[in-house]
């Protein structure tokens, strides 16, 4: 799963937030003793602590743990010409959400995995890694995610609690209203499966929808930078069907007249047992917003 290293921009923009805030910058130092995988470099780099949530190991705390994670995902990563395209990159209030899209060869194929970062430090004493995405473009299949976050008050407003209310009541036309001409939806599942416009935005939220229902989410947290907002979440239920509770994150981008030019969805939500979507687009519920592989 995602590697350490490659979090450097999210670090950056978390960094940048804690000067802001005026505290001390020791995070760039233990990336940099990170990469160096120097035990005597981290202990005296970093003084405090560095929690990473990650969808196949878990939880990874503390000095030793990270540089075994490093280690392991350093080892699967070898041999797959591994290359990292930047999507887009939002901060505020301490936190830091970066989009990435991960160019791999698997057993001879091309995988564009969508990968999404979000880097938390309020102080000199603690940074948190959260990573999402989905594991199907890899494995071929999806994995329940457990809650990293507790549901909170904290809600979108405007456009974004406009689009988010519409896809929890299965409101076809109103989330289109939400979206620009040419505004699109991304699967977690890759580039791919991307949906813009209103027809093909209309096709598949109808067949998402077609389970009896949208998808309820509960809200963990909120970055905004004013142009996009992200929103940690646990979906908690598609249509008529309750779901384990499961976090990912979704980013919305606003275009220019205020409307949604663009929502990137990273979660590994799969349909629940038994339920099959009509259409190959939709064989297996991934993706905040009911949508499906």
């Amino acid at each position: 799963m995602p590697w350490f290293p490659e979090f450097t921009s999210a670090v950056e923009l978390a960094r940048l937030q804690t000067r802001e805030a005026g505290h001390a910058d020791p995070v760039g130092h233990y990336v940099a003793a990170l990469n160096k995988k120097d035990a005597t470099d981290l202990e005296t780099a970093w003084p405090g602590e560095v929690v990473i949530y990650d969808p196949r190991a878990g939880e990874v705390r503390g000095h030793r743990h990270v540089r075994e994670f490093v280690s392991r995902n350093e080892l699967w990563l070898a041999g797959m010409n591994r290359r990292t395209e930047t999507v887009a990159s939002t901060a505020a209030d301490g936190k830091a959400v970066v989009e990435l899209v991960v160019h791999l060869t698997q057993d001879g194929r091309e995988v564009a995995w969508p990968v999404a970062v979000v880097a938390e430090s309020h102080d000199d004493r603690r940074m948190v890694f959260r990573t999402y995405c989905s594991q199907w473009p890899l494995i071929g299949r999806h994995e329940v995610r457990p809650p990293i976050l507790w549901s909170g008050p904290t809600s979108p407003g405007g456009i974004v609690g406009q689009f988010q209310d519409a896809v929890e009541a299965g409101d076809t036309d109103a989330v289109l209203r939400a979206f620009e001409p040419d505004g699109y939806f991304r699967e977690p599942i890759g580039p791919q499966y991307t949906h813009r416009g209103p027809g093909e935005l209309r096709s598949y939220f109808t067949e998402c929808f077609s389970a009896g229902g949208g998808v309820v989410r509960q809200w963990c947290g909120v970055t905004d930078d004013g142009v996009r907002c992200a929103v940690e979440y646990n979906a908690v239920r598609w249509g008529r069907y309750d779901l384990p509770p499961q976090a990912g994150v979704a980013v919305h981008e606003r275009g220019p007249d205020g409307r949604l030019a663009a929502v990137r969805v990273y979660d590994d939500v799969a349909a629940p047992a038994g339920r099959h979507l009509p259409g190959p687009a939709t064989a297996i519920l991934t993706g905040a917003a009911g949508l499906y592989r």
